[in-house]
């Protein structure tokens, strides 16, 4: 990525993510992540702290695959890209908002061990998910309705 709006961030899930499809049927994804910043103040000698909180939003497989795996408190690593947003809302105010595009995201290793589990590549217009292997297993999508009780859910 040499385009020169790539951020790399390093911080704690501060939501479950939330997965959405689009009307096309695209995946999307969208969390919140703390990035902790720590530092002595050399007056004073004293630690002090700043928190950035960042929007940080999936598309396609890794919307699906980060909806499975990462769950409020998570340690995660991501790489993207800064992207702003302007929308309008009912009452006629304009609004805008930065958020991260990711490009890759992964767990932080530096105080937690994680399980990779490689996912069967699908085609393009597959309806085929993969198995449900994260902490979230079992839980239909925020918009897809639920499985009928006598049916098996994947």
């Amino acid at each position: 990525m040499a385009n020169g709006n790539t951020v790399v961030l390093v911080g704690n899930v501060t939501r479950d993510p939330e997965l959405r499809f689009t009307p096309a049927g695209q995946a999307t994804a969208s969390f919140g992540l703390a990035v902790n910043r720590r530092w002595q103040n050399r007056q004073t000698s004293e630690w002090e702290e700043a928190t950035s909180f960042f929007d940080v939003v999936c598309w396609r497989e890794m919307a699906e695959n980060v909806s499975e795996s990462l769950v409020k408190g998570a340690r995660v690593i991501v790489t993207g890209r800064l992207e702003q947003r302007s929308w309008e809302t009912p009452d006629g105010d304009k609004r805008t908002k930065i958020e991260v595009i990711a490009d890759e995201l992964g767990p932080s290793l530096r105080w937690a061990t994680a399980q990779v589990v490689k996912n069967e590549r699908r085609g393009p217009g597959s309806d085929a998910r993969p198995a449900s292997r994260g902490p979230r297993a079992g839980r239909p999508a925020a918009n897809e309705p639920a499985p009928a009780e006598d049916e098996e859910p994947f």
